[in-house]
């Protein structure tokens, strides 16, 4: 069985999940679904509304009790960042850590500045760099994850550029149709300007791989973990009074 779980490592803008909070949903979803690791095959992946790495005690704390408390192998959790480039090299340091994966989302600076604002401190010259020097282990890959953009990222010249930018990284790349929602700006590509980014990364050698939507008709996929109503206020107790 192979189960996929998105874990938010942030609260909303509130607070951080402790690693207990953490742990929690993945045991929940685990009885919900009657899974047993390690006799049943998990995948699971910290990801989400949050970033990991803005939460790397709680997020670490996490991983060692899914690995020695619930049975999960740290070889089948990935951590996935939008490029906190100092949590990278402690990570790499770590005894015991999930895969890594990068979301890149754009093939050049101006690009990527535009679309997550946080490249303006950790620009794709640190974070190739940090990737770069990343020690991976035996038959190990980095993945970078790229969400296409209808006519914004997903051009051809941005697949050539991107071949560029990874050449020579042991890794991956996870191709990401945008899922679209209310309240997003962009727009999904069609399949076969998908097709076409994926092919220019193949043919350079990069294993590049189209990931299935999985929840787009309640919102519930990649990069649609958000709330789509609002929620109104309660009315006000009314105290006293007969």
């Amino acid at each position: 069985m192979d189960c996929r779980f998105c874990l938010t490592a942030l609260l909303g803008v509130k607070r951080n999940l402790t690693a207990g909070e953490i742990v929690g949903q993945v045991c929940a979803v685990l009885r919900d679904q009657t899974v047993n690791p390690p006799q049943d095959r998990i995948n699971l992946v910290f990801m989400g509304m949050g970033e990991p790495f803005l939460n790397y005690e709680n997020c670490m704390k996490a991983v060692r009790l899914l690995v020695e408390g619930v049975g999960i192998p740290e070889g089948r959790m990935t951590l996935s960042t939008a490029g906190i480039v100092p949590r990278i090299v402690d990570f790499g340091l770590e005894p015991m850590r999930p895969k890594l994966a990068i979301s890149l989302n754009a093939s050049n600076d101006e690009m990527r500045t535009r679309l997550m604002p946080l490249n303006r401190k950790w620009n794709l010259q640190m974070l190739t760099r940090a990737a770069r020097d990343f020690p991976l282990r035996a038959r190990e890959r980095l993945t970078f994850e790229y969400v296409l953009l209808d006519q914004v990222n997903d051009a051809i010249e941005y697949a050539r550029e991107l071949v560029e930018l990874i050449r020579g990284i042991r890794a991956k790349v996870n191709l990401i149709g945008l899922n679209p929602g209310p309240g997003i700006d962009f727009s999904t590509p069609d399949q076969e300007r998908v097709l076409a980014f994926q092919r220019v990364l193949v043919n350079a050698g990069i294993p590049t791989f189209i990931r299935r939507p999985r929840g787009r008709d309640i919102y519930a996929a990649c990069g649609q973990l958000k709330r789509t109503v609002e929620i109104a206020p309660a009315a006000p107790l009314s105290v006293g009074g007969g």
